[in-house]
């Protein structure tokens, strides 16, 4: 006798899940759901996939996931472990503060803190999923709900039908567009990011900590990656004039040297060694009301998009992409309404936090000289005690799923 059946999306060939971007956030979606046993087409724009950019942070938040996904092995050799962040001050790079990482960390929360190249993460996480199933060459510019599901139209006039669809496409996404319809926020602070040859500043390989200093308008941070090969660094300055939002446009060398001067030597030795940098307007939007429809949901910088003064828009979007998963594992299309709404109800909350954070980062990095600077030096000065963020690192996306 022949039975009906209606699949699930947990079997391969069930229902079928589009995921539009193939930046770290699309990518580690795809492996996630690859990993559960569900199928997923990824439609990236760029026709050259390379991830572009410096250094990323990973805590143990984001990597006891990335370990789980079974990237361990090909992060671990390009990884380093920094034994410490150490904040300091501008004018004479005194320590102000310093939060132990290295093994204390690991033991305590199970996961290592890494530092990494984002093409080195990039690369991992490309060559960890299906060639077949990643399309590039296909800018998506619209996405429409259906009855039951949702189409993607493409800049070449095709179009696909799925199932669900997951906006992975960052910050300008087009498929948070079916959600609201706001606009980024310019934050008035640009970033110059670059890598300096590992060899150039031995005195950064010695003992690898993540590094920053902090001053007036501005705030400074490096750390090595790709085992120590390179040194990212990251310099932030007033935008001025600059409104330029791109991976790929170019700074110059001169004019963050000039930016910082008066500034330690330590600091100026390391700007100084950079041969070429990028230069980016720092955008977030405010948190989304929702993050879901009946057919659509969004992750990474699509949903939660963040300043770079809390280091954890990767990590953030690792999250998603393991809960997402995590609401769709096994569920009949039917029920993708109810498994979106739950991923929503329970990423938002840690999220929202984590962009309003950003958000006073940005002015507690930057205080002037006075009485403001000295009470958050003065503050710094008690938050050595790993303990301390065990709200952030200690968090298990997929522990929290089960005890919602």
């Amino acid at each position: 006798m022949i039975q009906n059946h209606t699949p699930s999306v947990g079997k391969r060939g069930g229902a079928r899940i589009a995921v539009v971007g193939a930046g770290i956030a699309g990518l580690t979606v795809a492996l996630s759901l690859s990993r559960a046993g569900i199928r997923c087409e990824v439609f990236e724009q760029t026709k050259n996939l390379r991830e572009v950019g410096a250094g990323v942070q990973l805590a143990p938040n984001a990597t006891r996931l990335l370990h789980r996904l079974g990237l361990a092995r090909s992060l671990s050799p390009v990884a380093v472990r920094p034994s410490a962040v150490e904040m300091r001050s501008w004018d004479d790079s005194r320590l102000l503060g310093r939060t132990e990482l290295g093994d204390a960390c690991e033991e305590l929360y199970g996961a290592p803190y890494y530092t990494v190249h984002r093409a080195d993460l990039h690369q991992a996480l490309l060559s960890s999923i299906d060639d077949n199933i990643l399309h590039i060459g296909r800018r998506c510019v619209g996405v429409e709900e259906l009855p039951e599901g949702a189409r993607l139209r493409f800049e070449d006039g095709s179009t696909y039908e799925a199932d669900v669809v997951i906006g992975a496409d960052g910050i300008h996404s087009v498929v948070r567009d079916a959600l609201a319809m706001d606009e980024p926020r310019f934050s008035g602070q640009s970033i110059y990011r670059g890598l300096v040859p590992g060899e150039q500043l031995p005195f950064l390989l010695e003992d690898p900590k993540v590094r920053l200093w902090f001053g007036p308008e501005q705030h400074c941070v490096c750390y090595p990656v790709s085992a120590g090969r390179w040194i990212s660094v990251g310099a932030t300055a007033p935008a001025g004039d600059w409104s330029v939002e791109s991976w790929t446009a170019e700074g110059r060398v001169e004019d963050l040297v000039e930016t910082y001067q008066g500034w330690n030597e330590e600091v100026l030795s390391v700007l100084k060694a950079l041969g070429s940098v990028g230069r980016w307007a720092l955008h977030d939007r405010d948190p989304l009301t929702r993050w879901s429809t009946r057919r659509i949901a969004v992750v990474g910088d699509a949903a939660h998009p963040m300043l770079p003064f809390q280091a954890q828009g990767a990590n953030q979007a690792i999250e998603d992409a393991v809960v997402l998963t995590a609401c769709l594992r096994g569920i009949r299309p039917d029920d993708i309404p109810a498994a979106l709404a739950r991923y929503e109800q329970v990423r938002r909350p840690r999220t929202d936090e984590l962009q309003r954070l950003s958000r006073a980062n940005s002015r507690t990095f930057h205080l002037s000289d006075g009485e403001g600077q000295r009470e958050r030096d003065l503050a710094l000065a008690g938050t050595q005690n790993l303990r301390k963020q065990d709200w952030l690192y200690g968090f298990d996306a997929e522990a929290a799923l089960l005890g919602e």
